[in-house]
């Protein structure tokens, strides 16, 4: 499986924004001029993180973006799975049932089925919150 770059940026601002939190909305301008992404780019992810309820958003002077919830309460896996539209490692994984004509006995599926699991539950297991504590934890440690 391979993150895109919609995956990978949307994890980006959602960590700026958990970097943020407690603020007022954040104007993409300053999210996009943080993270060096274009806003053109970030205007395309950002009704995915709505969708998904992980953003809150405010138009207007004002306005701009926040978290919908606090970052203990939203996972890597929920940001990289409403960008990159699911988590699973081949095409027969993505509907709820199995479509797949040979599913039935397919010998390598459980090695498929195997890894998603994995990986759904090593990024299900990280909050937006523990990636802020592991950088303060990395800052901390060169601070003299």
């Amino acid at each position: 499986m391979k993150i895109s770059t919609r995956g990978r940026y949307a994890l980006r601002m959602m960590v700026d924004l958990a970097e943020h939190d407690g603020e007022e909305f954040i104007a993409l301008k300053e999210i996009t001029k943080r993270q060096g992404i274009s806003k053109k780019y970030m205007e395309q992810i950002i009704p995915l993180l709505n969708q998904a309820h992980l953003l809150r958003t405010a138009k207007g002077q004002k306005g701009g973006y926040k978290l919908a919830r606090h970052p203990s309460e939203i996972t890597i896996a929920e940001i990289v799975s409403c960008a990159e539209g699911g988590l699973n490692v081949i095409d027969c994984l993505e509907d709820e049932e199995n479509q797949c004509p040979r599913a039935s006995y397919c010998r390598t599926l459980p090695i498929w089925e195997g890894l998603r699991d994995l990986i759904i539950d090593y990024l299900s297991g990280i909050t937006l919150q523990d990636v802020l504590d592991q950088n303060a934890a990395e800052i901390g440690m060169y601070m003299i």
